[in-house]
């Protein structure tokens, strides 16, 4: 069973950072989808140097803006800091040929020049990229990196790389098609929660007879009833056509007390030591593979006439 990490919220800043790169080095997720924030801002931010702060609330934001400081909630940020950051997801966009990419493909940049970096220890890119396990984030120009890409563009207006967004959801529709079962793990909402499961529809709607995500576990504190999508329940996904009601957990608790909880136990468990790794990553870097995918409805019509 293929596993797919949702990530939103401000995970790695609140210090889950060791949980997630545990959950990826010990072979436990096949592929991510997170907000740009917890890529950008919180993981590479970190892989570089740099630090989050633990700060008060009741602190004046006025007097924070006024010394460069960004506040997220209890944890602060050196924007001058986060300015370098911003630069140098534009200097590795720099270094790109001029054509359109996945964030996924970005990402995976992000992770080789922290490689060649040297001297970074329990960053979450740079296990994806050791891994060979895909990062996507679907509104990737929503964070930090958007800047940087941003001024990239602006000073390369006749030759610039650009992200397709279209192209994250075929390549992760492909590795849904390619594992005969998936479950989601999904650490908050958003973005994220919806694009890996929209992958069990965007398979069907090419014709393929593609089987509901096998389960589906969200941490969460938010609510149902004001309609959103971060509070939607699991049952409500099956409505949809995306989520097996078989197996749907929905859990209300905060991530940094619930997350170490699941994941600590998964990990003791053992049942990751004999799974064999897929390398998403590597099989979508490489245009001579082909992600292995059923055959489609109309393929199989063509076959029985």
């Amino acid at each position: 069973c293929a596993v797919i990490m949702c990530l939103a919220g401000s995970l790695i800043s609140a210090g889950l950072k060791q949980v997630l790169v545990d959950l990826v080095q010990n072979n436990m997720v096949d592929a991510i989808v997170s907000t740009g924030a917890i890529i950008v801002d919180q993981d590479f931010f970190e892989a570089l140097g740099y630090k989050h702060y633990r700060g008060e609330i009741t602190m004046s934001d006025d007097t924070l803006r006024k010394l460069a400081i960004d506040r997220i909630y209890d944890t602060y940020i050196d924007e001058e800091e986060l300015r370098i950051c911003d630069a140098t997801t534009g200097e590795i966009a720099d270094s790109l040929d001029p054509r359109p990419y996945s964030s996924r493909e970005f990402i995976r940049e992000m992770g080789r020049f922290l490689q060649k970096r040297g001297n970074v220890k329990n960053s979450l890119v740079l296990s994806c990229f050791e891994k060979n396990v895909p990062i996507f984030c679907p509104a990737f120009s929503d964070c930090s990196a958007g800047f940087g890409l941003i001024a990239h563009q602006w000073n390369n207006p006749d030759a610039h790389m650009s992200l397709d967004s279209a192209k994250d959801f075929l390549e992760l529709t492909k590795c849904k098609l390619a594992s005969k079962q998936s479950g989601l793990f999904m650490i908050g909402g958003g973005v994220p929660k919806n694009f890996a499961q929209d992958t069990v529809v965007a398979g069907d709607y090419l014709g393929f007879d593609v089987g509901m995500h096998k389960y589906a576990i969200q941490v969460t504190v938010a609510d149902d009833r004001d309609g959103a999508l971060s509070g939607s329940t699991l049952k409500e996904a099956n409505s949809w056509g995306k989520v097996d009601l078989a197996a749907e957990q929905m859990v209300y608790a905060e991530a940094t007390l619930a997350v170490p909880l699941i994941a600590g136990y998964v990990y003791h468990k053992g049942s990751w030591k004999n799974r064999q790794p897929r390398e998403f990553a590597k099989v979508l870097d490489d245009p001579t593979k082909n992600l292995r995918a059923p055959a489609s409805r109309r393929e199989m019509a063509e076959a029985l006439s």
